[in-house]
């Protein structure tokens, strides 16, 4: 059997791992208490949205929302990869062709999962930042618990003592508190707009790497089918001897190569934004010979009323 090429083997580090390192290891895979488990996905994000300051308790829930999405995400990646194995080893005692194939078939496989290994730990990284959001907020709602309380005591001294002494003392404090708010409020809107724009890029480049690294793996695994021969035979009739190894193993190390290479600045995938098409575009050539000639016309048009005797 030819089994002698996978991308399983140790590898050198791809250029999109060389242009910007890998993450570490996302929390989900630590396997701690409820690590795996539905039920724990379920309380988590249930807590999660009615406990702690107010201001950051959507964001909270949020962020738990998105940690059991990488674990689906992380359960996904294994499942491939043990579908990968058992497709190799379905394809084992088959004919030749298509024992060669399916194994190959599954080292492509394999390598979805591994890649989704690895878009696991770069969503961590998403998730990460956005927790920076989730701080500050945090820290900014005793600021505004205490604005909000001091307006409600002068308030309530008014309505019911409007000579007290303590009102003008209150009102002192309310200034400093509300200075001590506008900073953290500053605050606040400058680190949300910079984080989330940090985290989703965290989030898009990993998805837009994964994405066209899955096309390029289809790309490669349809040529991998196009070794087999699915002409039909009659009962008696023999196939063709397979000699499609050599084709088959050269499949793998081609899109080996392509993934290894792969980086975001090569990217095939370019979005087209017709929001911000700029207005001074270049006329065409012919287009712009037509303005020329209409023009000409006209000037024409005009000499030869100018030249008409009145």
């Amino acid at each position: 059997m030819h089994r002698t090429y996978s991308l399983r083997s140790q590898k050198a580090p791809t250029a999109a791992q060389l242009q910007s390192p890998p993450p570490p290891p996302s929390s989900t895979k630590s396997g701690k208490f409820f690590g795996k488990a539905s039920i724990g996905s379920s309380i988590r994000k249930s807590v999660a949205g009615a406990t702690g300051p107010e201001l950051s308790r959507k964001l909270t829930q949020y962020i738990k929302m998105e940690k059991n999405v990488m674990r689906a995400i992380e359960l996904t990646a294994k499942e491939r990869r043990e579908v990968a194995k058992q497709l190799s080893a379905w394809g084992e005692g088959n004919d030749d062709d298509v024992s060669d194939v399916t194994d190959k078939l599954g080292v492509l496989l394999y390598e979805i999962g591994e890649l989704e290994d690895q878009y696991v730990d770069k969503y961590d990284q998403y998730r990460i930042t956005l927790k920076t959001i989730r701080n500050i907020e945090a820290s900014v709602q005793p600021s505004r618990d205490r604005k909000q309380k001091i307006t409600d005591e002068i308030a309530h001294l008014k309505y019911k003592d409007p000579q007290s002494p303590k009102i003008p003392v209150l009102e002192q404090e309310l200034v400093r508190a509300e200075a001590e708010s506008l900073v953290a409020e500053a605050q606040l809107s400058n680190i949300t707009r910079e984080q989330l724009k940090a985290a989703y890029n965290y989030q898009f480049d990993a998805t837009r790497e994964l994405a066209e690294k899955y096309a390029l793996i289809a790309g490669y695994g349809k040529a991998l089918l196009e070794l087999l021969d699915d002409s039909a035979v009659t009962p008696g009739e023999t196939r063709p001897a397979y000699d499609g190894y050599e084709a088959s193993k050269q499949i793998i190390i081609d899109a080996e190569n392509a993934l290894a290479t792969w980086t975001l600045d090569a990217a095939a995938v370019k979005p087209t934004l017709s929001l911000h098409q700029e207005y001074d575009e270049e006329v065409d050539p012919e287009e712009e010979e037509g303005l020329a000639a209409e023009e000409e016309f006209a000037k024409h048009d005009e000499d030869e009323e100018l030249a008409a005797p009145k």
